[in-house]
């Protein structure tokens, strides 16, 4: 197979000039227990791909993927504050830049493994965004079922993600990297309660603790892809 970095120098490109850095609110109180517990329950296999990502072969893809995933999160997290304020257009907005991430992800997969699978990492990438769409909608409606579902959504998709990822990367374990992604959703689930309850104090550090997890998960993806193609990935 040819593997070209083309496709991961452009989405890089493409998230530099289309991603920003949303600074978080001033106040820093920690969230309710209640909404951190979530997250607390994936520390081992947070920790343990944190180690293993500890010595990347490739800084310059892993800040790469740290630049296409932080915008995943900023976007989302810029859909989660419009939908609470009722601010229609700069929510739709904020869904379209989250697909647009998407795109600029799938690509750089697409990049080492193909188009096929760049693809699919794309429709994968759909059912998470959809999953925290509705999440996030249900939540600012206050439709407890509709919010369920999407939670149910969104760990199913953990599954169907960290099972494409593992068949095609052998140094990604599939409970590892499923234990990343359900830690990863719990932060949007704890994040999106606490913005629609305007507890900002308490999202300022939901909003930390999200960033240097999407920062574990970024550099766990980069060091194993620089473990594959050592001669490829710099």
């Amino acid at each position: 197979m040819s593997i070209s970095l083309k496709p991961l120098g452009l989405a890089v490109a493409l998230a530099l000039a289309g991603c920003h850095q949303a600074a978080p609110p001033a106040d820093t109180a920690a969230p309710d227990a209640a909404e951190s517990a979530p997250v607390a329950t994936q520390a081992a296999p947070a920790a343990a791909a944190a180690e293993a990502a500890a010595e990347v072969a490739a800084p310059k893809l892993q800040d790469a993927m740290r630049e296409l995933w932080h915008g995943h999160i900023v976007h989302a997290r810029d859909y989660a504050i419009a939908v609470h304020a009722g601010n229609d257009a700069d929510a739709k907005a904020a869904a379209g830049a989250v697909v647009d991430n998407a795109k600029q992800i799938a690509s750089a997969v697409g990049g080492f493994y193909g188009n096929a699978a760049g693809d699919q990492m794309l429709t994968l990438l759909g059912g998470h965004w959809g999953a925290v769409k509705a999440l996030t909608d249900t939540r600012a409606a206050k439709d407890e079922a509709g919010a369920e579902k999407a939670m149910a959504d969104l760990t199913a998709n953990a599954g169907e993600i960290a099972r494409f990822l593992a068949g095609a990367n052998p140094n990604l374990p599939e409970d590892t990297v499923r234990g990343l992604l359900l830690a990863h959703g719990a932060h949007h689930s704890s994040q999106v309660t606490l913005i629609m309850k305007g507890d900002t104090a308490g999202e300022a550090t939901e909003w930390t603790a999200m960033q240097a997890h999407m920062d574990m998960i970024a550099d766990a993806l980069a060091g194993a892809i620089a473990k594959q193609f050592p001669d490829k990935a710099s």
